[in-house]
């Protein structure tokens, strides 16, 4: 279709043609504009198994249990941890970022819709030119000077014969459902930190507890060996091995203190506070427990991973760039008319001052050195590429989900163990220590006691730590809750509609994406939050 027209009509030819052919045009565009090459669209379907592999103490949850809570934190059981999650997800920056970005994406959808509609614009303006009186070839009777006024309005308008503005719309709706489940996934991924870093703070509270329960009892053992030397039962070197355990245990503590600090500061930038406004009083033991977690099925789990979903709409996007990489071989088809009036004077609303034009034009490019089809070849690479990640994505979801569940399976025999460890390890520093009061043992077997004991009690702490930590880690493979109907349908992704100039900067929320513009969110001291 090698066509390239262009069709100027001036005033006195009548605007009959005018309208005939501007029927024309559009009936024929409207009977173009259905032509969308885009290629058909179906997302992958893969043959998962039929169960998980490291079920554990977790039971594959009926219909009737239904599916993981949103609420997910609340099954901790921790007013604080439940206030927590709330002001994160009211004023966390990165979080509000995410949403900000969808945001856009919606705007970007908007963008490319206009191209669809009529682009018209006015124009008005004025001149005054002056030439040589001397020029050469000047007749006598030409006028030096010239003035002229004009006022017009223009119109452009670019059919959609290829479904090239629809495919990119269509695009630009597909990333803005894909921003909006980086959101679900950004949000996902900074409440299982928050949970996984209190859950770790009470754990270092636990074995804070530890240390201190152990430091007055070592506190007592100095005391008696200082005793028992002062009688000559027992010589110095039980005493300076008294004095090295305690401070090695305070040492010991003092270095847990530091790491306790840094969490608490993580945690603070996550819910929008200064570290040094900020503080969690210490728990004197861990009293947070495994929640019961409905895993429920493998095939499930592409429906509740906004990580898959995000994957599974890029692959969409990409098959839209396909169709407009092939519209690109097809006429760019657009028209035009203009129309106003033009006078010297100031009298230019009159017939005889009237001007305007209307034409129309095709161009197909002949030869452009490979452009158009290296861009077609890199498109179906492109969609190749986002079908390899979108399956290392789903992978990679089914391996966090086994690992979680290992994890919490072996912690969990792990933790028994230990605290039979720290059971027969008590016994043990008892007997050592009574032993030792009636000199029938020397004080380097109560040490290496005292050493099992507070090793095991520790250890203990950090396996319990670790297997609830895991739980958090398993509620995020398995999506945290949410489910991929959430995600906004393409009709109301349009952030402002085409006459729309009111609201602009408060567009209405969709897809679970909230605006946020709380006046807490310069505050840094963390006021509202409640302590206990």
């Amino acid at each position: 279709m090698g066509l390239r027209c262009q069709a100027l009509k001036r005033k006195n030819q009548g605007v009959r043609p005018f309208i005939s052919r501007l029927v024309y045009c559009l009936g024929a565009s409207t009977i173009l504009a259905g032509c969308d090459l885009a290629p058909d669209y179906h997302p992958q379907q893969f043959v998962v198994p039929s169960s998980w592999h490291g079920e554990g103490p977790f039971q594959i949850a009926t219909p009737r249990e239904g599916i993981l809570r949103s609420d997910w934190w609340t099954l901790y059981n921790d007013p604080i941890l439940n206030a927590l999650e709330a002001r994160l997800e009211k004023l966390n920056p990165d979080l509000q970022a995410a949403a900000e970005i969808f945001t856009q994406s919606r705007a970007l959808a908007v963008e490319a819709e206009s191209s669809l509609f009529p682009q018209v614009g006015i124009a008005a303006g004025g001149s005054n030119n002056k030439r040589s009186a001397n020029n050469l070839f000047r007749a006598r009777d030409d006028q030096v000077t010239m003035s002229s006024q004009f006022y017009s309005g223009v119109a452009t308008w670019e059919p959609d014969f290829w479904s090239l503005i629809r495919n990119r719309t269509r695009e630009q709706e597909i990333f803005a459902q894909q921003a909006a489940a980086e959101y679900a996934l950004a949000k996902l991924s900074l409440r299982a930190e928050l949970a996984n870093n209190y859950i770790l703070l009470r754990g270092m509270d636990a074995q804070n507890a530890v240390y201190d329960e152990s430091i007055v009892y070592y506190e007592k053992a100095v005391h008696l060996t200082k005793i028992r030397q002062q009688g000559a039962i027992s010589s110095g070197i039980d005493v300076a091995r008294a004095q090295n355990q305690l401070s090695m245990t305070k040492a010991a503590q003092e270095e847990l203190r530091a790491k306790r600090a840094v969490i608490l500061h993580a945690i603070a930038i996550l819910v929008n506070v200064s570290p040094s406004s900020f503080q969690i009083q210490p728990a004197d033991r861990l009293t947070l427990e495994l929640p019961t977690i409905p895993v429920g099925l493998p095939a499930d789990l592409l429906q509740r991973r906004p990580d898959i979903s995000s994957a599974e709409r890029a692959m969409a996007a990409a098959n839209r760039e396909i169709g407009i990489a092939r519209a690109a071989f097809y006429p760019n088809v657009t028209f035009s008319i203009t129309g106003g009036f033009m006078d010297n004077g100031i009298d230019l609303a009159s017939l005889a001052n009237s001007m305007w034009s209307y034409g129309g034009m095709a161009v197909l490019p002949l030869f452009e050195g490979g452009l158009r089809r290296a861009e077609l070849q890199r498109s179906w690479a492109k969609y190749r590429e986002t079908v390899d990640n979108y399956r290392s994505t789903v992978l990679a979801a089914f391996k966090e989900v086994e690992d979680s569940l290992s994890n919490i399976n072996h912690l969990g025999q792990s933790y028994e163990d230990q605290k039979q460890a720290v059971a027969a390890s008590t016994k043990v520093q008892a007997m050592t220590m009574t032993l030792y009061q009636g000199a029938l043992t020397n004080y380097l077997d109560v040490i290496v006691a005292q050493i099992a004991r507070i090793t095991a009690q520790i250890s203990a702490i950090q396996v319990k730590t670790q297997q609830i930590q895991a739980s958090v880690q398993l509620i995020r493979a398995l999506g945290g809750g949410w489910k991929e109907a959430r995600l906004p349908k393409r009709k109301d992704i349009r952030s402002l509609g085409v006459l729309q100039y009111e609201g602009i900067d408060n567009p209405k929320p969709v897809g679970n994406v909230p605006y946020n513009k709380s006046p807490l969110d310069t505050n840094l001291t963390g006021s509202s939050l409640q302590r206990e």
